[in-house]
């Protein structure tokens, strides 16, 4: 199918910048948000994703690699003007790297109707799990709604009854919603919506103030999410009406920044630094070598799980067979930061959902300490309409 179909979007100018590496190295395009608020969130990704091919000396899967970053601002007409460079006059064949969904739309289109291939390490919206499904699109993440289901189920085994929702008013703001009540069955009192750059958010502690539920689930994502929790505490919010979040909205950086702020807020996720796998430990060992004490969040593990998984492709073969680089990532045993980890019949992962909850570590500091399993085998509920193309 032709994606370019799929959504329209604005083009807006945008500078380039990149470094020189071997001629034979595999250019991997990687278009994320580097600046504003949530400019920690790429370039986590970028670092992680870096710290694979730093491992391998400059290579994923024995093949020497260039990583081309470029900034989109979150500006989806940046997005595309980036994606449309990278394919014509790069010859890029392999991406990664987007952090929002509204951006997401504007690029991947595009990527995909060029036959080259999209490696998600953040976002993955319902759009591209279900029947729009494409065998050049996989996702190292998980599927957006996957976070939303997490909560909800952790809610619902708490045993709350009346839940207040908020989210910012774009795509994954809405799946997330709507995620959160497909696993909680209790009553939902209040729902909003938020822009995705506000930074008051007194009108909605008023809402959820009146509304008087026994939780809230919040998705603010990056610094977004510290101004809320901030806010939240300051209201006296938080002592009286408990939250139950995904990683999005309470990850390592704005656990440390809101500090005391976050004190007993429960998050669902399917990483933490803590987790004991052999994967994990040499990632968490390699990111403190060379940041020190710069908090380690999942969007940095992401990272460093799509750069694995696409060597375990570019072992086998290169980007320009795409078929078969597809064949390998999809056979390959791959190795996770998480530990278990499939794909489904969509090209998105199959893997369990964690309880975390924030408190004091030995130092003082905020951190977030693994406590049970919520999600086992956890797929996304797209992957039945998922028809790919035979190959």
């Amino acid at each position: 199918m032709n994606f370019r179909t799929l959504l329209a979007t604005t083009c807006l100018t945008f500078s380039v910048s990149s470094v020189a590496y071997a001629a034979d190295a595999t250019k991997i395009g990687m278009i994320t948000t580097l600046s504003g608020p949530a400019g920690y969130l790429g370039q986590d990704i970028r670092d992680g994703f870096q710290l694979a091919i730093d491992a391998e000396g400059g290579k994923l899967g024995g093949k020497p690699v260039e990583l081309v970053v470029e900034d989109d601002a979150l500006k989806p007409g940046n997005a595309k003007q980036i994606a449309d460079k990278m394919l014509s006059e790069q010859d890029i064949k392999l991406f990664t790297g987007i952090v929002f969904a509204n951006v997401a739309f504007a690029a991947v289109p595009d990527i995909l109707d060029n036959d080259a291939v999209y490696v998600s390490a953040n976002t993955a919206s319902a759009t591209f799990a279900g029947k729009d499904c494409h065998p050049n699109y996989f996702v190292s993440s998980w599927q957006d709604d996957s976070q939303g289901e997490s909560a909800g189920a952790l809610a619902q085994s708490l045993g709350y009854k009346r839940a207040f929702l908020i989210a910012p008013n774009y795509q994954a703001g809405k799946e997330t919603m709507e995620a959160f009540k497909r696993f909680y069955k209790g009553e939902v009192v209040g729902e909003t919506y938020t822009s995705l750059d506000q930074a008051d958010f007194a009108a909605e502690m008023a809402q959820i103030r009146n509304a008087k539920p026994d939780v809230v689930y919040e998705f603010e994502p990056g610094g977004l999410g510290i101004a809320f929790m901030r806010q939240y505490q300051q209201a006296g919010l938080l002592k009286d009406i408990p939250m139950v979040v995904h990683p999005a909205s309470l990850d390592h950086v704005i656990v440390q920044a809101v500090g005391d702020a976050a004190q007993g807020v429960q998050v669902t996720s399917h990483w933490n630094d803590d987790f004991d796998n052999p994967v994990n430990k040499a990632f968490v060992a390699a990111w403190k070598a060379k940041f020190g004490d710069r908090p380690i969040t999942y969007y940095a593990a992401q990272g460093y799980d799509a750069a694995l998984l696409i060597g375990t492709g570019l072992e086998k073969s290169g980007i320009d067979d795409v078929p078969a680089f597809r064949k390998a990532l999809l056979t390959s045993d791959i190795k996770s930061v998480r530990g278990s980890f499939k794909f489904g019949p969509n090209q998105h992962p199959v893997q369990d959902w964690y309880a975390l909850k924030a408190e004091k570590g030995a130092d003082g500091k905020m951190v977030l300490k693994t406590e049970s399993k919520v999600l086992t085998a956890h797929s996304d509920s797209y992957a039945a309409d998922c028809k790919m193309p035979a190959e």
